[in-house]
C-alpha cells in the first residue's frame, strides 16, 4: 500500500505529501474508491463532480481501475467547461473525463455541462439538476493561481448567491491551459467559460483534492499559508469539515522543511 511521504494539516485540511505523483495519484483513488463503496452502501445513489485537468490523470486512471464499484448507481457531473468551443473539441472538459473515465466505468448518469447554446439557460438548467439532490463528493485539483474550477480571484466568491456562472477567464488561468498542453497558444484558449461557484463545491460533504507538479507549487503554499481569502481561492478548503489534499514532492516542495 502507497504510504504518504509528510502528513500534515492546515486548519480543518488535511495534507498528504507523496514521493511521485503516480503514489498520489493511486493513494487518493484508494481513499477515494473507498469512501464511495461506503456511500453506495448507505444510499441508492451517489452524486461526485470532477475536475478535468492532467493534474487529475494518475488519479483518475487508479480510480477507474478500482474493483467493487458499482458505477450504475452513481450520477457524474463535472465543474466547469469553456464557452463556445465545437462539440467535438479534444479541448472540452466533458471530452476529457469521458476518455478519461467515464468510458471506462460507464456511471448510471453523466451530465455534461454544454459547450454550446446560451449559456445563461446552460448555467440555469445545470445547476438545477445539480440542486436535485445533495452532491456526496468532489474530487478536484487548485489552478497555479489558486483557482477551484474556474473560480479564479478575479471572479471568486466564497459567499457566491449563484450555484453556477459564466465568467472571465484570467491570464494565468488561459496560460495554465498553454502549460498543460490542452491548447497550442494563448490565443486559441476560450475566455469564457462556465463554473460551479465556490459555495456549491464546498456544500459537497467530502472532498477529494489532487494536485501534483512543481507548477502548482506556489499555489499550494498559498493554499496552506496565506489569509484565507478569495486572491486565492483554494485557501477556502482550509475550512471545510472533511477535505484531503493530495501531492507530490514536487509540489510540496521545500514546505516540507518550514
Amino acid at each position: 500500500m502507497t504510504s504518504p511521504l509528510y502528513v500534515t494539516q492546515a486548519g480543518r485540511l488535511n495534507v498528504e505529501v507523496f514521493t511521485r505523483r503516480e503514489d498520489m495519484g493511486q493513494a487518493a483513488a484508494r481513499d477515494a474508491a473507498e469512501h464511495l463503496r461506503q456511500r453506495l452502501q448507505q444510499q441508492a445513489r451517489v452524486r461526485i463532480i470532477f475536475a478535468a485537468a492532467p493534474s487529475q490523470n494518475e488519479f483518475l486512471a487508479h480510480l477507474a481501475q478500482a474493483a467493487d464499484i458499482d458505477w450504475a448507481r452513481v450520477d457524474a457531473f463535472h465543474m466547469d467547461e469553456y464557452v463556445g468551443l465545437p462539440e467535438n473539441s479534444p479541448a472540452l472538459f466533458s471530452h476529457y473525463l469521458t476518455e478519461h473515465l467515464f468510458d471506462i466505468v460507464r456511471p448510471g448518469a453523466v451530465y455534461k455541462i454544454p459547450a454550446a447554446g446560451e449559456p445563461v439557460q446552460n448555467c440555469a438548467e445545470y445547476a438545477r439538476l445539480l440542486q436535485q439532490a445533495p452532491v456526496d463528493m468532489v474530487c478536484l485539483g487548485i489552478g497555479e493561481n489558486g483557482h477551484l474550477a474556474f473560480n479564479d480571484p478575479p471572479v471568486a466568491n466564497f459567499d457566491d448567491p449563484l450555484p453556477m456562472k459564466i465568467v472571465e477567464l484570467d491570464g494565468v488561468c488561459r496560460q495554465q491551459q498553454v502549460n498543460d498542453g490542452c491548447f497550442p497558444s494563448l490565443n486559441d484558449v476560450p475566455v469564457h467559460a462556465l463554473t460551479l461557484t465556490i459555495p456549491t463545491l464546498m456544500a459537497a460533504a467530502r472532498l477529494f483534492c489532487m494536485v501534483p507538479g512543481k507548477n502548482k507549487h506556489q499555489a499550494i503554499k498559498q493554499t496552506l499559508t496565506a489569509p484565507p481569502s478569495a486572491a486565492c481561492p483554494a485557501t477556502v478548503l482550509r475550512t471545510h469539515p472533511a477535505c484531503t489534499l493530495y501531492t507530490d514532492i514536487a509540489g510540496f516542495g521545500e514546505l516540507a522543511d518550514e
